[in-house]
């Protein structure tokens, strides 16, 4: 970790509180005296952000599974080659809002696409770039939706097409998550996200103090 950076995600899903989360993580690695570097997923670069307006526009309804999982993907190469691995090459911590895990998650499980196609793509489009460490905002799906679909009301554009899908969409992605934290506890912290702001926060800190 020491010779390339480090590698933090922040995973879970709609309305989790990754977002309010992750800006309170950069201020705490800013006070320590680090410049940490954040990025979007979907977005994160121009192009990245031409992709995200595709995938995320509510009237885009006829968006085809299989060209949603490579949209996903190439908005995640290009954030890789423009931001992550540069960062990373230069010692920096970067936090970044979802990867691969959250496809794993929505179109592996969500879609019912599978794991293997999804690591098959990955392969391709991440060129074996993992998370050092992942924090999975554990919290109850529909809570999740629900907060995520009153907050959109006020945002400049609408992104709700993710939070249009059903209950059992949903229950089905956290079953991803679940099953991704299972696999992997070395390198997933599941969060209980559950707790005030502050308790969250804390939480989050704990884990990413342990391995800086």
């Amino acid at each position: 970790m020491a010779s390339r950076g480090l590698f933090l995600t922040l995973e879970g899903v709609d309305g989790c509180g990754k977002t309010t989360q992750l800006e309170l993580l950069i201020s705490r690695l800013q006070a320590t005296g680090r410049d940490p570097v954040r990025v979007q997923e979907p977005g994160g670069t121009r192009i990245g952000l031409e992709i995200r307006r595709i995938l995320l526009d509510k009237a885009n309804t006829d968006l085809d599974p299989t060209a949603e999982l490579l949209l996903y993907f190439a908005s995640r190469a290009q954030n890789i080659a423009e931001a992550i691995r540069p960062a990373l090459a230069r010692g920096q911590v970067v936090v970044a809002d979802r990867f691969t895990d959250a496809t794993m998650a929505y179109q592996g499980y969500g879609r019912g696409m599978g794991a293997d196609v999804v690591r098959k793509i990955e392969a391709i489009a991440c060129g074996g770039l993992r998370p050092d460490l992942t924090l999975w905002l554990d919290i109850d799906p529909e809570v999740g939706v629900n907060r995520a679909l009153e907050r959109n009301p006020s945002a400049k554009t609408d992104e709700t097409r993710m939070e249009q899908e059903g209950r059992e969409f949903y229950q089905r992605v956290y079953q991803g998550y679940q099953e991704i934290a299972e696999a992997e506890p070395e390198r997933v912290a599941r969060i209980d996200a559950s707790g005030t702001i502050e308790q969250v926060a804390d939480l989050i800190w704990a884990k990413v103090d342990a391995v800086l």
